[in-house]
């Protein structure tokens, strides 16, 4: 039998829940996601970052900053999703579907990646 989840750090981060709109663009659906705002749900939860994923891209090395957020468990939540980070101004996108913790719904936790670069 599998043990209990307990988060290994407090969720107190908060952070806007960015959710995308779709519009038809010639036949095609487009995302598009708003600045934040306070109409946003906010979401608590921990946030921990490795150092980035180092990868190699058309013989350039790149580092892609990534993270893994835990957080409590909404529906709302998805992969298409992103979040915006209250206290720094950064926004992430949601890398992968966010797993419901031994389908309980109690906990998520999903790996996010960093929107925007560096100079």
């Amino acid at each position: 039998m599998a043990r209990n989840f307990k988060p290994i750090m407090p969720f107190n981060v908060a952070m806007r829940l960015l959710i995308p709109t779709y519009t038809t663009v010639k036949g095609v659906p487009t995302k598009q996601f708003n600045d934040p705002s306070e109409n946003d749900p906010i979401i608590y939860g921990s946030f921990r970052t490795f150092g980035g994923t180092e990868t190699m891209v058309n013989d350039v090395y790149t580092v892609e900053d990534t993270g893994v957020i835990d957080t409590w468990y909404r529906p709302d939540i998805k992969a298409n999703c992103r979040v915006y980070i209250l206290n720094t101004g950064e926004t992430w996108e949601i890398a992968n579907d966010p797993e419901n913790i031994h389908m309980r719904n109690q906990y998520l936790q999903f790996k996010v990646r960093k929107i925007g670069g560096g100079p």
